[in-house]
């Protein structure tokens, strides 16, 4: 499966270069086992176009499910075993595939111009590799199983550039990570610690007030 660079708006270059350089250590403390272990999952970094300039597409799991109810993410899940290798192209036929089944996109429209390093999350046991899209060709998204997917939306950038919408998520185990507070939704754990990493890696990255704390249950 082709990864390539080829077309790019000029505002996504700066991503494009950070993804070329950038360590797994420098994304999240949290590694992949060394011992090979950990479930293979990828999710899509989609970036777009919209009518307030570039944006990221983000849905938001449903309320019911047993792990992550609620929380806004990317799209993405597991690999199944018809992706093929978890090591190399799989990820990203996996990455494109839970995003047509969560938000219904159509694939063909979506440019793959960049892999970031595999991630770890210990609360699921998941390995996460982050796979870039361009948004080359927009098609109609919206949650294709209610059952799973609540809601799928676009996000400006500069909503997540302006320092009034950033601050750090206390978790009730006391944890605090960088947020997002964006529309109605608060975006935190995973999701948003890879969008910091991306802002910052881009040169996208604005001064704001790390002090600032809010709570998992904030809403606007």
């Amino acid at each position: 499966m082709e990864v390539s660079d080829r077309g790019l708006p000029e505002w996504l270059l700066p991503v494009r270069d950070a993804a070329e350089t950038v360590e797994a250590s420098q994304l999240s403390r949290f590694l992949p086992p060394r011992d090979g272990g950990g479930r293979p999952s990828a999710v899509l970094v989609l970036f777009g176009e919209g009518a307030d300039g570039p944006e990221l597409l983000l849905i938001q799991r449903a309320s019911s499910l047993r792990s992550h109810a609620g929380q806004p993410s990317f799209p993405g899940g597991s690999l199944d075993p018809e992706d093929g290798d978890p090591q190399g192209d799989g990820r990203l036929r996996a990455a494109l595939r839970e995003a047509e089944e969560e938000t219904g996109l159509d694939p063909s429209g979506v440019q793959v111009f960049g892999v970031l390093p595999s991630l770890y999350i210990p609360v699921s046991g998941f390995v996460v590799t982050p796979v870039l899209g361009w948004w080359r060709r927009p098609t109609p998204v919206a949650p294709v199983d209610p059952a799973e997917t609540a809601r799928v939306f676009t996000v400006p950038i500069t909503d997540f550039t302006d320092p009034a919408n950033r601050a750090m998520a206390v978790h009730p185990a006391g944890h605090v990570g960088p947020a997002f507070l964006v529309g109605p939704a608060l975006v935190w754990g995973f999701t948003a610690g890879l969008i910091d990493r991306i802002l910052h890696y881009a040169g996208w990255e604005r001064p704001w007030d790390r002090d600032r704390r809010v709570p998992l249950d904030w809403h606007a």
